[in-house]
């Protein structure tokens, strides 16, 4: 078979994370060319490269995107890059008729989501929305106890992206992290779509069902500030003496459905805590937590006591597992779960490669990507206006009346 040659624009933890324990675990790949703005990041890559595979052709290296589209000898690109830079990239990829997947992060505007799906619709050319935690297995577990009617009908779900990213936050200009100057100068959800994305297709967003408007509000912000002083890192990098971070340390953001649902969403990230995505299904005939991994149906044990069904409820959802869980999760090897994040990140991304090669369309495509990463700036206008209600658009043009319910994992 002939090696699919693949790009990797953006090689910071993220990019290079993929490349090294993903992406170079795929022996039909091949690795065509890899850019970042920083040369010692691409040095860095070409080193792994070189090293994992001395005999593949060189590698192509660049701190110049357009250089690397303009060769003419590539099947795919990823893009790992700042999120101020996801949709424009895309977009250029595009319009040069590579097949391209994103990872994920929040956009800036509106018109930066329409313009992305434009490019598509005028191009037709693939585009993905990396979003790794569709594919994770209690995600996954749980959509198939839901489309096999377990819950009953569904009427809300939660999420949330609980992370303490303090230390990743602030050493942002010692480590050339873009989290630091959004959190600097934004007050939003910046990163919505690893809680949203699983609930969105979950619910059929744009599949029969559609997202119509949000409100968010947001806490005070003391976390950073704290954490800088407590930690003296303003020692470390003196433009954080006296730093002020407009970001709220909790936003919380309510979204209303077309078929009646709610969505409760959390970003929480610059607080002391374990982590937690917190994803919640409630449905008339039960619900799922992933944060105990519980299930309860209707009915089950009413004489528990609120001690004896936490107690009785901790991981009883692994019980469900043999009959729902799809054989993507059931087959995984501890091989398979080294690629990244618990497995997901390796089957998201033999999905997208797959996809290409066989010319599939994406399990999670452009108006999935724009519908998703558009709560970011509602939500920043949201909070702006003091909670003020927001019309989330119809990226489809209408078109999720008709577009069929669709998992990214055959149930």
């Amino acid at each position: 078979m002939k090696k699919f040659r693949m790009a990797v624009i953006g090689l910071g933890g993220r990019g290079t994370g993929m490349l090294r324990d993903n992406i170079l675990h795929f022996d039909d790949v091949e690795i065509a060319a890899v850019c970042d703005l920083y040369e010692d990041r691409v040095e860095r890559a070409l080193n792994i490269i070189k090293e994992r595979r001395p005999d593949d052709p060189q590698t192509f290296g660049t701190t110049d995107y357009t250089e690397l589209m303009a060769r003419g000898d590539i099947d795919a690109i990823y893009v790992s890059t700042a999120w101020e830079s996801h949709i424009e990239i895309c977009i250029a990829a595009m319009r040069a008729g590579i097949p391209v997947g994103s990872e994920v992060g929040g956009a800036y505007s509106l018109d930066d989501c329409f313009r992305l799906v434009r490019t598509y619709e005028e191009t037709k050319t693939p585009f993905m929305f990396m979003e790794n935690c569709c594919y994770n297995k209690s995600e996954l577990l749980a959509t198939s106890m839901a489309r096999a009617g377990k819950f009953g009908k569904i009427v809300h779900c939660s999420g949330a992206y609980a992370h303490d990213l303090r230390g990743e936050i602030t050493g942002g200009n010692i480590n050339r992290h873009y989290r630091l100057r959004n959190y600097m100068n934004r007050n939003c959800d910046n990163y919505p779509t690893h809680d949203l994305g699983p609930i969105a297709r979950l619910l059929n967003i744009n599949r029969g069902n559609r997202m119509v408007s949000l409100v968010s509000m947001a806490s005070s912000s003391y976390g950073l500030e704290e954490y800088v002083k407590d930690r003296k890192i303003d020692e470390k990098d003196t433009t954080l003496k006296d730093a002020h971070f407009k970001q709220g340390d909790i936003i919380t953001t309510i979204i209303k459905c077309a078929g009646g649902e709610t969505i409760v969403l959390s970003l929480d990230t610059s607080l002391p805590r374990s982590y937690d995505r917190a994803f919640t299904v409630r449905g008339t005939k039960g619900y799922y937590s992933m944060t105990t991994n519980s299930v309860y149906f209707d009915g089950m044990e009413e004489d528990w006591s609120p001690v004896d069904a936490i107690k009785k409820s901790l991981d009883n959802a692994t019980e469900y597992e043999a009959e729902f869980l799809p054989s993507v999760w059931s087959n995984m090897t501890e091989e398979d779960i080294k690629r990244g994040h618990g497995g997901m990140d390796g089957i998201m991304m033999s999905r997208f490669i797959n996809a290409v090669r066989e010319g599939k369309p994406m399990d999670i495509d452009v108006y999935d990507g724009a519908a998703w990463m558009c709560i970011t700036c509602l939500s920043e206008k949201s909070i702006i206006e003091g909670g003020a209600l927001q019309e989330i658009p119809d990226f489809t043009n209408g078109k999720w009346l008709l577009r069929k319910s669709e998992d990214v994992i055959p149930m």
